[in-house]
């Protein structure tokens, strides 16, 4: 009995010493990724307006990721990486090109069409510093967000709801608002750290990188303001939210996402979920909570270690964001692949009743393999039913060339270019399905 009593009082204390820690950790890692607040005009998340402070360091973007981008497309041939197989030499090559394309970006190199403001700019300005930067800055607050008992408390409310609508565990909640509220290379940061750590399994790994790591809210404004839907706002965001979220409900129960296999990292068992005793949900979160957060490293260990993770992603996607994402955009402007593309969707664009719009839409659509912006600028003049469309369906089909893509396939996520395409294409039938009556009801 007096055996009992000091084991009670031993982690009794243990709580009591731990919980501060819990509280303060995860509190910051919250506020860092979670909390929107408006800094000299720009309302956004903290680390994003980190970058924006780091990005007016006078050079600072270019050499950064000129850096980035050389020293991550020589890495393979260093590490005699670059041939293990048919798409790691293809990718390779596409990161020696991206330096060639990041040369041409910095010193205006190229054709007068290739130099306007939506091509090369775009990619290098608008994608590849931004991203390049943000994942290593998200890296270091990343160690606040996942390593000190947030996934796990939170997982345990969320398990009754994720895992039977999306097959994910409840942690899996955290990257989902993480996607919407950051950024999809940050949705993706914790994605891949947490399945190697063997929390996810191979399947739920890809769910959640199809599914969830879309583009953020702040992103979302921008497409809002050039389709003329700031004034419906709130029902725009919402619907796009929910639609996102039943489409990822839909594809994960259909191939390929439905035969990946249950297995985690490197074959390695799935660490479970704990289950909890009915009336006793929240005392069950708070010390699976405490349990991860007395077990974690120290704090600059948890930095040093995510930071290291972050600079290696970085130099992983830099090249072939930079050679991929232009590619993907001189292919939409100057070559004909996206309007054939567009045929896959004209059926369903004709049942849905566009008429004289269903070819634009198609096209539209298609489009958004390159870069999900693209859509917007296409049908820019076109009815208010196809641009509320378009709006909702960029943002939920979540894979694009010019940024997602490169940066799902440099991760530790075994998702090839089949499977993706096969999920991009899935996506944009259902999210056009949904979105078609939506904007009717709600948004004109």
């Amino acid at each position: 009995m007096n055996d009992n009593t000091g084991l009670s009082m031993n982690k009794n204390t243990r709580k009591a010493s731990t919980m501060p820690k819990f509280i303060f950790l995860n509190l910051l890692g919250i506020f860092m990724f979670f909390v929107p607040i408006t800094i000299g005009g720009s309302k956004s998340i903290p680390i994003d307006h980190i970058v924006t402070f780091i990005r007016q360091i006078p050079y600072f973007g270019i050499v950064y990721v000129g850096i980035i981008i050389i020293l991550g497309a020589i890495l393979p041939f260093i590490k005699k990486t670059w041939n293990k197989d048919g798409v790691t030499t293809v990718f390779s090559i596409f990161k020696v090109l991206g330096i060639f394309v990041y040369f041409m970006a910095v010193f205006k190199l190229g054709p007068a069409r290739i130099q306007t403001p939506g091509m090369l700019p775009f990619v290098f300005n608008k994608v590849v510093i931004p991203v390049t930067m943000l994942i290593p800055v998200g890296a270091v607050f990343l160690a606040f967000l996942i390593n000190y008992g947030l996934m796990e408390f939170v997982g345990v409310f969320m398990q009754p709801i994720m895992r039977p609508i999306w097959k994910t565990p409840g942690r899996s909640a955290v990257d989902a608002v993480a996607s919407f509220v950051g950024s999809y290379s940050v949705g993706l940061l914790i994605t891949n750290r947490v399945y190697k750590e063997g929390f996810y399994s191979t399947k739920e790994a890809c769910i959640i990188a199809t599914g969830f790591s879309t583009v953020s809210a702040t992103f979302m404004v921008v497409v809002a303001k050039t389709l003329g839907l700031m004034d419906k706002w709130n029902p725009y965001f919402w619907g796009t939210l929910i639609i996102t979220f039943i489409v990822t409900a839909l594809t994960t129960r259909l191939y390929p996402l439905s035969k990946k296999p249950d297995s985690g990292y490197n074959n390695m068992k799935v660490v479970p979920e704990p289950k909890a005793e009915k009336g006793k949900i929240f005392s069950t979160a708070l010390n699976e909570g405490l349990k991860a957060c007395e077990m974690a490293p120290g704090v600059m260990e948890g930095i040093k270690r995510n930071f290291k993770d972050g600079i290696g992603l970085a130099l992983s996607i830099g090249p072939t964001l930079m050679s991929i994402g232009f590619l993907g955009l001189v292919l939409a402007e100057f070559t004909p692949v996206f309007d054939i593309i567009g045929y896959i969707f004209l059926p369903f664009t004709k049942l849905l009743g566009f008429g004289g719009e269903a070819s634009l839409l198609s096209k539209g659509l298609a489009i958004s393999l390159a870069e999900m912006f693209l859509p917007a600028s296409i049908v820019a003049s076109a009815s208010p039913l196809v641009k509320g469309v378009v709006a909702i369906v960029c943002v939920s089909e979540i894979l694009f060339f010019s940024a997602s893509i490169p940066c799902v396939l440099s991760t530790e996520i075994p998702l090839d270019i089949k499977d993706i395409l096969i999920v991009w294409v899935e996506r944009i039938i259902l999210s056009l399905v949904l979105a078609t009556p939506f904007v009717y009801f709600f948004l004109i």
